[in-house]
């Protein structure tokens, strides 16, 4: 395809490229994403990891940029991809204000989006896994407790979980935890501390910390009208 043959010229040539959502896959048809770190929709984060396994495909993030190749999550992510550029080439103050007339919130992350169960694709070991660890909160049972329930050893689940997500049992585990934990943060009135403690945090110090490394973002930022009212 001549696209992407433009694609792999202009960066030999010193240019640089973006795309989101599967726009991300003409990048690897150009050989573009081999030895970088990229990101796409979450939902297709497995299928591409599978189609270019040097990439290092972080599906948490909602905008990558690796040298000359910048790329973005889900579809509407091409606006988080767009502030971004306006960022880095027009400076923090223009993209601000286009942030702000446009009513975009900043957003770093896929994370606290995902849905375990349609990262997999449908795959049913993973959906019975989900079900069962959020089924227990607040005390999530541990890899080597839902490795015995699901009759393999912990190393077989891990392949098997990475295979159908991109993802390790733990961070699957974790994936559940933290959609409790803001689904109770958007619609109830519940504390930091109490949705901490809902989804099996000693204090509410550890989820703040999980939501700040995995989503980028701390609890209060998902409060909505309903339970700040």
């Amino acid at each position: 395809m001549k696209v992407i043959e433009g694609l792999a010229q202009h960066v030999k040539a010193g240019g640089h490229v973006a795309a989101a959502c599967s726009a991300v896959f003409l990048l690897h048809a150009a050989g573009l994403l081999r030895g970088r770190r990229a990101t796409t929709s979450w939902w297709l984060a497995p299928l591409l990891k599978r189609m270019e396994p040097d990439c290092l495909v972080d599906a948490d993030r909602m905008v990558c940029a690796d040298g000359p190749v910048i790329t973005a999550g889900a579809a509407f992510a091409q606006t988080d991809l767009m502030l971004y550029l306006l960022r880095q080439r027009c400076g923090s103050a223009l993209a601000d204000i286009v942030s702000r007339m446009l009513l975009i919130d900043g957003r770093q992350a896929q994370a606290p989006y995902i849905v375990p169960e349609a990262l997999a694709s449908g795959n049913d070991l993973v959906a019975r896994l989900a079900a069962k660890v959020e089924s227990a909160l607040p005390n999530p049972p541990t890899v080597a407790a839902l490795a015995q329930a699901f009759c393999m050893s912990e190393r077989t689940l891990s392949r098997h979980i990475q295979k159908a997500t991109g993802k390790s049992t733990l961070a699957l585990v974790q994936s559940v935890r933290l959609r409790r934990a803001r689904a109770l943060l958007e619609t109830s009135r519940m504390t930091v501390a109490q949705v901490a403690e809902a989804v099996g945090y000693q204090d509410s110090t550890a989820l703040r910390r999980l939501m700040r490394r995995v989503a980028g973002a701390n609890p209060g930022q998902y409060r909505t009208a309903v339970a700040a009212t």
